[in-house]
């Protein structure tokens, strides 16, 4: 599994089974939502990867975008709610990984905005993770 793909599923795993963001969306946590998926929910987003070698160790840092919805007239309560408790979930979270090696994992900050559609709101966690590749 490559180290990417493997890190997406230690970030899915945690959300899934954290009981602050399960209150909020229960287990809507999705790669790719299909057009009617119920709201609030928690998407994968970009990510991006630079290489982040030292001395004897192949090493990565992988930058992960995860989208927060809510459709609740526009209001941001229900989406800061929801960016929050996925912060409060991965933040410093030091889970392992099954081939590589979670070195550190952080969130490096959350914007929320309203969607054009005036009444869908946004929340964008910015997560970090420094990772040794086997």
């Amino acid at each position: 599994m490559t180290a990417s793909n493997e890190l997406q599923a230690l970030i899915y795993g945690r959300l899934v089974a954290d009981p602050g963001v399960h209150a909020i969306c229960a287990d809507r946590i999705y790669d790719a939502p299909s057009k009617d998926a119920p709201f609030p929910y928690v998407s994968f987003g970009p990510s991006d990867v630079v290489e982040d070698d030292a001395e004897c160790i192949t090493g990565r840092t992988e930058t992960i975008q995860l989208d927060c919805w809510s459709r609740t007239s526009g209001k941001f309560k229900e989406v800061k709610s929801l960016a929050d408790a996925v912060k409060k979930a991965l933040h410093k979270y030091d889970g392992a990984l099954t081939v590589n090696a979670l070195v550190q994992m952080r969130v490096l900050g959350i914007r929320f905005f309203k969607d054009p559609d005036n009444i869908t709101t946004h929340g964008v966690v910015t997560v970090e993770a420094m990772i040794e590749e086997n």
